[in-house]
């Protein structure tokens, strides 16, 4: 159908009070409407309570699960936790051919980096704040994390 046409068809549409015309010529149909959704904003108001109705109580649900895994988590491990500073991704390594920053048993220093943690493509190398021997690694390198999320374990 030619662009004139259907320029034309609006014309039409605009001068006349008619909300919707609908032509077809063999195979090609064109249909212009205006104010279409003139029921549908009537219908709105009574949908939208009934939509923000249902989300709290999943939310709800959800949180006491999250607390628990928090709660089993550090009572799994009896030593001091380093969590994540940052939502990001964990490295265990300045860069992939290279060893690791600390392994399970290694014993670390005030100060020595533990880790990478990448946000927003910012490095930023993660540092002990007690001294110990490493228990347990609970994160895997490339991992994505969240804030306050439980990175290793020292003792």
């Amino acid at each position: 159908m030619d662009i004139r046409k259907v320029k034309k068809l609006i014309e039409l549409l605009e001068e006349s009070n008619i909300d919707e015309l609908e032509i077809k010529e063999g195979e090609e149909s064109v249909r212009i409407s205006r104010n279409s959704n003139r029921g549908y904003a009537q219908m709105m108001p009574m949908q939208m309570p009934a939509q923000f109705a249902a989300p709290p109580p999943q939310a709800a649900v959800a949180a006491p699960i999250a607390t628990e895994s928090a709660q089993a988590e550090s009572t799994k491990h009896k030593g001091h936790i380093i969590r994540s500073p940052m939502v990001g991704t964990f490295y265990s390594s300045p860069s992939p051919g290279s060893p690791v920053f600390v392994e399970v048993g290694k014993h670390v220093k005030v100060g020595d980096v533990l880790c990478i943690v990448e946000a927003m493509k910012m490095m930023n190398q993660l540092e002990s704040d007690k001294a110990g021997i490493i228990e347990a690694i609970l994160v895997e390198d490339g991992q994505p994390i969240e804030f306050d999320q439980p990175l290793m374990t020292i003792v």
